[in-house]
């Protein structure tokens, strides 16, 4: 019995002391220096209007009124504690369904032919289900509407768009993009500006 003891006290205490180190000391650490290094972005990057949180600039919104530019659909129904994505294959009818659904929906929305062209960004969700920007093909198919809508000039709220375009994560990672919350909340600065 003596053994087994010799043999578990070792094995304890380095499992306490690994413990320790690496589920308090080292989140602790990490936590502090993130905190101290970047606040903004170790809380989540929140968006605050008149002192209130009103989004986060990680994840998607689901704007609808025809006045806003329109996020990209969202298999998680833009839940951030559900992030997913559909799962459904290329070769899937009910995908095809759904995209077909939203291109139609995206067209009628937008006073655009039966067969014009929509960006897959409007009617494809991104894998996370939470992606909170668009393509610039994406904004600019929606600036006739929300100029209509908000009675600006198309060139204002293109411009606007400009103004908002991201370029890709370290100039070589994915495409420009633009952040939806970002540009709707410009969009409601421009249009108390008038």
């Amino acid at each position: 019995m003596k053994d087994v003891m010799k043999e578990i006290k070792p094995a304890a205490l380095l499992f306490l002391a690994f413990s320790i180190i690496t589920g308090i000391i080292y989140p602790l650490l990490i936590t502090g220096i993130v905190q101290t290094a970047i606040p903004g972005q170790a809380d989540g990057s929140l968006i605050t209007v008149d002192g209130k949180v009103i989004g986060s600039a990680l994840i998607g919104q689901n704007f609808t009124e025809a006045a806003y530019f329109h996020s990209r659909p969202s298999a998680a129904s833009y839940a951030a504690n559900g992030s997913a994505a559909s799962n459904l294959a290329p070769s899937s009818s009910r995908l095809m369904e759904q995209v077909h659904r939203r291109a139609e929906q995206v067209r009628a929305e937008n006073n655009l032919s039966q067969d014009a062209s929509v960006p897959a960004d409007l009617v494809q969700a991104s894998a996370s289900g939470l992606d909170p920007h668009i393509s610039m093909q994406g904004a600019m198919l929606q600036v006739p509407r929300i100029a209509r809508a908000r009675d600006l000039p198309e060139s204002e709220v293109k411009l606007l768009v400009y103004q908002n375009l991201e370029p890709a994560q370290f100039g070589i990672l994915g495409q420009e993009r633009i952040n939806v919350l970002k540009l709707n909340l410009a969009l409601d600065d421009l249009t108390k500006k008038r």
